[in-house]
């Protein structure tokens, strides 16, 4: 059986993350095979994933709830993939009928052969998956299902805005997103050295260009806030120690600790963190990391503490 677990690693001992295969992409025109409808396809996610919980919140910023649905998978992820089960409130899957994800994928293309990943998006048409491919699917969100966002839904990807917000995701990508699975995953100190150097160089700078900004790009909420607010609500809750990417925590960084409680403060943010599921994903699915299947129960953080970014605005 395939392996689930995202620790493929390079010759040099470098963590190297799977290509996405499935990239189908939705369309207002119907140029693609997969027009954009409301109550057609169904988001998987899991709220622990940081890729996945892009998704949740866009879908939450834009108010497409009803037009496409939402499955949530069970957090303790096994050899055998993601599971939708009772419980939480989130299964069984009543609209794919899987029990788990891997079902979607073999049912897509009887001999794929990679991580059954999330996110992920089902189309209940045709009975296939459209795409698994994480960066795609938020912008055709922003982008393609206009039709159905909710009145006075933020423009989070602004045509002006785009080579600004694709040359900066680039960067955080590589260096933070990916950056912390490239420090906890390394086979090897050189390889760990290098990615934890290049994570906090990469958050010093962001620190730095958050001291006088509200967002990242045009002093408005845009993708590129989505992406990182991913990634920094994770962090001291399981990257510092996990992923042992510790030479600082988040909430040593007053700009970006700020910047991070202003973005979760909102309902679209804070009502899709999940930090039980977070914490029990990571700890309880990488044994090799882990093996103990400790969940820590820190660390205290008060995420809706005064934020004071106001001022930037």
């Amino acid at each position: 059986m395939t392996s689930q677990f995202p620790a493929e690693t390079s010759a040099s001992g470098a963590f190297v993350r799977q290509p996405y295969t499935f990239r189908g992409r939705f369309s207002r025109d119907g140029s693609t095979p997969f027009p954009a409808e409301a109550g057609r396809y169904r988001l998987y996610v899991s709220l622990a994933c940081p890729w996945a919980h892009r998704a949740v919140i866009v879908r939450e910023l834009l108010g497409l709830q009803d037009a496409i649905s939402l499955a949530v998978v069970d957090p303790v992820r096994d050899e055998r993939g993601w599971a939708l089960r009772p419980g939480d409130g989130h299964g069984p899957d009543t609209v794919g009928g899987f029990q788990f994800l891997s079902e979607a994928y073999l049912r897509s293309d009887p001999n794929y052969q990679g991580r059954y990943t999330v996110p992920c998006i089902w189309d209940t048409q045709t009975g296939q998956l459209v795409t698994n491919n994480y960066p795609d699917i938020t912008l055709d969100f922003e982008t393609e299902f206009t039709a159905f966002q909710r009145p006075g839904a933020p423009d989070l990807y602004p045509e002006a805005l785009r080579p600004e917000i694709d040359a900066l995701n680039a960067v955080i990508y590589e260096e933070v997103n990916n950056g912390v699975y490239r420090a906890g995953f390394a086979a090897n100190q050189a390889r760990y050295d290098e990615a934890v150097t290049t994570l906090f160089a990469r958050l010093d700078a962001l620190e730095q260009h958050l001291a006088t900004r509200r967002y990242l790009v045009g002093g408005q909420l845009t993708e590129a806030d989505i992406r990182l607010f991913t990634t920094l609500v994770r962090f001291d809750a399981v990257y510092v120690g996990h992923f042992k990417c510790n030479l600082r925590r988040l909430v040593d960084y007053p700009n970006l600790w700020g910047y991070a409680r202003d973005l979760y403060q909102r309902p679209a943010f804070r009502e899709t963190v999940n930090f039980d599921h977070i914490k029990r994903h990571y700890y309880l699915t990488h044994p090799k990391l882990d093996p103990t299947g400790i969940v820590p129960l820190g660390p205290l953080t008060d995420w809706d503490a005064p934020h004071q970014r106001e001022r930037l605005a």
